[in-house]
């Protein structure tokens, strides 16, 4: 079930890796979609702008829980890497351990903070308890999102990105079903698509760790690999709370930018609701190429084969930029059908603004392409504390179109915020990534 990604062509590794992970992001934004879909549709307007504005808060909170889980991999990686199983289990477990005080830290936290942060992010009166309710129930469900992200983050460590996918598939399912039986025959509002993320992701963790106990020998724990290593901890954290950090740090200017979205009103908040869904969507081959690089990196970083990694990094961008190529040409020639799928065809104005910003984001996904493929690199040599900055880059990006763009251009200065972050963030990263090299390089002689 594992696979070694030290030795062979590294284009072919990299894509025959990222094609499965690419099929498990689009079960995970399908399920994401039939939820704004089903909301959109049977709900009405206000209850989709309502689960549509705490994107960004979502994002700043899973984002750091996933980016956490995903450092956490890392070491385990390497020492798949280097050959090293009892090191590996090491981290493994220590990584466990972590988690569970994450989860319960992170909960209570967020659940208590959610009806203050809304009203700081100018959340409309129409529309606050929708998304009020949405969030507090996909927050209480933080302890799943640990729990299935830790797991596939592993999985994916020891080259197996296949696995993941037929759990995120059965998520997928069990989440649709969910959704209509809450809202069709149950009567619920936006709870009951909420209450089905996290109840299928739940399943989804706990089936995947009956599996893995089952499948993986090289995962076959004892007692003796459970005892918590500060040494072990401390590298961990090292590693993976910038890592989740710079997801969250990425996201406080989203949620200035949300907030600016808010003053222009429910059209325009539902607009960019259902674009938002559509361009995860589409982004989800650009996302799988960047996050390969992260178990690539760390592994031939154990092997000590630091040529790899530069051969990966440029074949994988090349890939990458065609990929964005085809990915702005759908959103211009089916845009328009694809966000009828969340909207009625009534609403000219709120599909207007949903185009304009769809084909805005498409449109800078080469950038894109560069800030995860040369982000999830350096973060596979360990050197997490850039990915903070970049982070940086992008919410100060942000944060300056949701101030001084949109005050003077309104909508369309709204409509560059993604690709101007993207933008700053690549001027950082690429100049960061030679720098890395050249201290991994000083470290291996």
């Amino acid at each position: 079930m594992t696979k070694d990604m030290t030795d062979g062509s590294p284009v072919r590794l990299i894509i025959g890796f990222a094609v499965p992970m690419f099929l498990g992001m689009l079960f995970q934004q399908f399920y994401s979609m039939v939820d704004t879909i089903i909301v959109g549709q049977y709900l009405g307007v206000n209850p989709l702008a309502g689960v549509g504005s705490t994107t960004s808060l979502n994002f700043m909170v899973i984002g750091f829980c996933t980016g956490v889980c995903n450092g956490f991999a890392i070491p385990v990686a390497q020492m798949f890497g280097a050959k090293d199983e009892k090191g590996l289990r090491r981290f493994v477990t220590n990584g466990a351990w972590l988690c569970a005080v994450f989860a319960l830290v992170v909960t209570v936290l967020v659940v208590s903070a959610c009806r203050t942060v809304l009203r700081l992010m100018n959340t409309p009166a129409e529309i606050f308890d929708y998304a009020w309710l949405y969030i507090v129930i996909i927050f209480c469900g933080i302890p799943c999102t640990f729990l299935y992200n830790l797991l596939a983050a592993i999985i994916r460590a020891l080259g197996d990105s296949k696995t993941p996918v037929m759990f995120l598939a059965f998520s997928s399912v069990l989440n649709i079903v969910l959704d209509f039986v809450s809202i069709r025959w149950l009567h619920m509002s936006v709870e009951g698509p909420a209450l089905a993320t996290v109840l299928s992701q739940g399943v989804s963790g706990a089936v995947c760790l009956l599996y893995m106990r089952k499948k993986f020998p090289i995962l076959r724990t004892v007692r003796e690999d459970w005892k918590p290593e500060g040494s072990c901890m401390v590298k961990l954290c090292v590693i993976g709370i910038p890592m989740g950090l710079q997801y969250s740090v990425t996201a406080i200017g989203a949620l200035v930018l949300q907030t600016a979205i808010n003053g222009m009103g429910a059209a325009v908040v539902a607009g960019v609701a259902a674009a938002q869904k559509i361009n995860a969507f589409i982004a989800s081959p650009v996302e799988a190429l960047g996050q390969t690089m992260a178990p690539y990196t760390g592994q031939n970083i154990g092997a000590g084969k630091l040529d790899r990694i530069g051969k990966g990094l440029l074949q994988t961008s090349l890939v990458g930029f065609g990929v964005s190529i085809c990915c702005f040409l759908i959103a211009l020639l089916t845009g328009k059908y694809l966000v009828l799928l969340f909207l009625d065809a009534k609403e000219a104005q709120i599909i207007a603004y949903a185009c304009r910003f769809l084909l805005c984001c498409t449109g800078g996904f080469c950038l894109l392409t560069l800030v995860n493929a040369v982000r999830f690199t350096i973060q596979g040599m360990g050197f997490s504390v850039f990915a903070i900055i970049s982070g940086v880059m992008e919410m100060i990006a942000r944060i300056l179109v949701a101030v001084l763009s949109a005050r003077y251009f309104g909508f369309a200065g709204i409509c560059l915020a993604h690709p101007t972050a993207w933008l700053f963030a690549d001027l950082f990263l690429i100049p960061a990534f030679f720098y890395c090299r050249r201290r991994v390089a000083a470290s291996l002689r």
